[in-house]
């Protein structure tokens, strides 16, 4: 073990790579960035496109997958995490979405705290915002986080975006306001048609030409360092690391924070003895702290995908079938950086109700100008397009908890979809809104057949079942090491993002990252997760500074 270091993060995710940048602007701070995966200088991770070739692929991504999964009629679904620098941000969506103001007033209600509503979120998601309109009164500019309209458009999504507008969804420009309801195509994290991720933002120049920052890689936490003190409390040293082939630790002064992401926080803190008593000492770990919320309250979107075949209008199917039609995608963007190799997954959004009665929009919709099977599969032959529609707010809740005392064994990730009578309600509701919008008058020139799941399923246990048949994970995880109030026996961490103990806090330790949301966000996770490590980042320097004086 060399000298110790101020601040150890593990992880360089979305809230890692901020934190980092972040923490070791104070240079006589000693950072320590960790990450499990490699750097990220595999060519795929920059093209837009390259999701495709990031997602399944061992050198970007962890390859989870969940547990037969009883809404889903039993089925296992695919559980992509980034595994690099950036970690998801790496290889996800590349879409800019806050959510709701609802969101973070609940939040606030929830942990007792007002940090944490949409008035006091919203000038730390400007904190880093470089939105390419400038600044205002909603959007911030000349951050490290750029936002940027995407260079492309399809005909087939205008339609489907009139669509929408004579099913009485309006149309908006922005979804980032605090009420997202609205058509309109998404804003993503690119710059001038290549992907930017948090490494690309946070990391590179800056803290690479600290000297006061270390970055190790290929480098997978074992477990926390955990210290009992004589009053019977727990304060967190530092880290044991494998790297390579050895396994070594390194040491914290100030602390120790986790963010690992949903899935990777909630497995070190149960290897680390952090959990629920009965889990662990069924694998043979000592109990240091009963925390039954480690690893509970899991919660995702699924979405339920919708195949329309069309006619008279251009795809990505057929343009992308031919090497001919390949060969134009390269050169468009080699030559312009824009057109297909450029798109992020899905296009063009829509936030609206799932039936009236609702008070709020509580269903998005990625559309998409493509269609397959399932992801990894090769693109239908025929022209089609895919509206995905997603619960936004779902009542399920899954778990995420090891299956052994191994740190290199995949934990278990049973997010229980569907498991409510809501969330199946909501499942068949949205899927009869696509086909409202689809019937409007603006798609009829193109001939729209469904082609997935078929107009022959009508009745809400039909509907419900074909989303079990059908519905996949739209890669939100959030939840497993929840915030709360301090009379809430599932809370892991406090407000500031502390993690508690039976005794108090355990000093020197810290989650940050999308496990501490108590409720998943209306909308895409990543940019809300950089608005919790952006206040995370300013609450543990002045800790810091408060501890010395």
């Amino acid at each position: 073990m060399g000298a110790p270091f101020d601040y150890i993060i593990i992880g360089a995710g979305t809230a890692g790579c901020l934190l980092a940048n972040r923490l070791s602007a104070d240079a006589t701070k000693r950072v320590l960035l960790i990450e499990a995966g490699r750097k990220d200088d595999y060519h795929w991770i920059h093209i837009p496109v390259g999701y495709l070739y990031c997602i399944g692929n061992p050198r970007t991504d962890w390859l989870y997958n969940t547990e037969p999964d009883a809404g889903l009629n039993g089925r296992s679904l695919r559980y992509p995490r980034g595994k690099t620098l950036g970690g998801s941000s790496s290889i996800n969506g590349m879409i800019y979405m806050r959510g709701q103001a609802r969101d973070y007033d609940q939040w606030a209600r929830l942990t007792g705290d007002d940090a944490w509503n949409w008035g006091n979120a919203l000038p730390y998601f400007k904190l880093h915002e470089d939105h390419y309109k400038g600044a205002s009164a909603t959007h911030g500019a000349g951050g490290e986080w750029r936002v940027e309209k995407q260079r492309l458009r399809w005909d087939v999504l205008d339609a489907f975006s009139q669509a929408a507008q004579q099913a009485g969804i309006p149309a908006t420009e922005d979804f980032n306001q605090g009420d997202n309801e609205g058509v309109g195509y998404f804003e993503v994290n690119q710059k001038e048609g290549w992907r930017w991720s948090t490494a690309k933002a946070f990391l590179r120049p800056t803290c690479y030409a600290r000297p006061n920052f270390e970055l190790w890689t290929s480098a997978q936490v074992v477990k926390l360092l955990l210290e009992t003190k004589a009053d019977g409390s727990q304060r967190c040293t530092g880290v044991q690391v494998w790297v390579g082939h050895e396994m070594v630790s390194a040491s914290a002064t100030e602390e120790v924070i986790l963010s690992a992401g949903s899935i990777g926080s909630p497995q070190i803190l149960q290897l680390s003895g952090i959990g629920p008593a009965k889990l662990l000492q069924q694998h043979g770990i000592a109990v240091l702290e009963d925390a039954p919320g480690v690893g509970g309250n899991l919660q995702d979107h699924l979405q339920i995908r919708a195949v329309f075949k069309v006619q008279g209008v251009k795809t990505l199917n057929t343009q992308a079938n031919s090497l001919w039609g390949k060969a134009l995608i390269g050169l468009e963007y080699a030559l312009k950086r824009s057109g297909p190799m450029s798109m992020a997954p899905s296009q063009l959004g829509a936030f609206t109700r799932s039936d009236p009665a609702q008070p709020y929009p509580n269903i998005e919709y990625h559309v998409q100008p493509l269609s397959l099977e399932a992801f990894g599969e090769p693109l239908h032959s025929f022209n089609a397009f895919t509206a995905s529609v997603c619960n936004l707010n779902p009542t399920s809740r899954g778990t995420v908890q090891i299956k052994s005392n191994k740190f290199e064994d995949a934990p278990a990730i049973a997010p229980n979809y569907l498991s409510t009578e809501a969330d199946a309600q909501v499942a068949a509701d949205s899927l009869r809104i696509t086909r409202n919008i689809v019937a409007q008058p603006a798609l009829a020139k193109y001939q729209p057949q469904e082609w997935k799941p078929g107009i022959q399923h009508q009745t809400d246990q039909d509907l419900a079942r074909l989303a079990g048949d059908i519905a996949t994970t739209i890669f939100h995880p959030v939840g497993t090491t929840k915030m709360g109030a301090a009379d809430d026996p599932m809370a892991v961490v406090d407000s500031r993002l502390r993690v508690r103990g039976k005794g108090g806090l355990i000093a020197g330790l810290r989650v940050v990252d999308a496990g501490v949301m108590p409720l998943i966000t209306s909308g895409n996770t990543n940019s809300p997760t950089l608005m919790i490590a952006e206040k995370a980042a300013q609450w543990i320097v002045e800790d810091a500074a408060r501890a010395t004086h």
